[in-house]
Parts: C-alpha cells; structure tokens; sequence
C-alpha cells in the first residue's frame, strides 16, 4: 500500500519540480528587483478597450489588446514601463506605454480594460493611482 502511494506522487513530486525550474530560468525581468523608479506622478487613471479606441490600432502601431499590460499617455516615450497602483486597494501591475491619451482634463494614463479588471476599478471606472516610471537596474 505505502508503495503505490510513493509511485502515485512521482509524476506530481516531478512536475512541480519542472515547473519550478521552468519558472526559474524563464528570463522574464518583471520582478520588483529588477527595476528602479526613476520618478513617480500622481493622479487618476480610467481604462479603455477595442470599443472605445476608435479601431484596434494604438499610436505605436501595435495592436491594442483588451487584455494586455499596456497603457497609453500624454508624454511618456513609447516602451516606457510603469508600475500603476490603485491607491484605493493597493493592487499594481507593470505595464508598458504604447499609445498617446488619456485625452480628459485631470486624468494622467489609460490602461487597458484587462488591466482595470486586475487593478480592480473595471466597476468605479476612474480611480486615484500613483505611477512610477521605471527603469531597469543598471541603465542611468
């Protein structure tokens, strides 16, 4: 009996390891650590989608994504990353500049609608956010 229970858990004590090591070598330089804050700008922010865009193309060119971590402001050079946090709940996410707005008075970024959902403002529609310009750690 104890040897089948020992046989049953290899393939999941093995995918997790792969899983782990998966993770570990993904390359991917979104972590916290990874970045400075080269300055940080308060305000609020609304989101937008495919409807409300006028089409799907963004100022950049690229294809705007209902569900992508992307943004679009007034100044910020294309491929900027940020980090926007919802000061009502604490929830953030990095997302990356790749298109001009927002274009009402008193609001300084349009995220998408998917990251909205993720920030938890889909409801309220236009909330208090800090945004922190980042960089990454070793660029001056």
């Amino acid at each position: 009996m104890i040897r089948k229970q020992k046989q049953s858990l290899r393939p999941l004590i093995a995918c997790t390891l792969g899983v782990l090591f998966l993770t570990g070598c993904s390359g991917a330089k979104s972590t916290a650590d990874s970045w400075k804050i080269r300055e940080i700008h308060k305000g609020k922010a609304s989101y937008y989608s495919t409807r409300c865009n006028g089409g799907t193309q963004t100022a950049s060119g690229e294809r705007l994504r209902n569900d992508a971590p992307t943004a679009a402001h007034k100044t910020l050079p294309m491929g900027t990353k940020v980090r926007v946090i919802n000061l009502r709940n604490g929830k953030s996410e990095i997302v990356t500049i790749n298109d001009r707005g927002p274009y009402i008075r008193g609001r300084i970024i349009d995220v998408t609608i998917g990251v909205a959902k993720r920030l938890g403002f889909l409801t309220s529609g236009v909330i208090p956010v800090k945004v922190e310009v980042l960089e990454e750690r070793g660029e001056s």
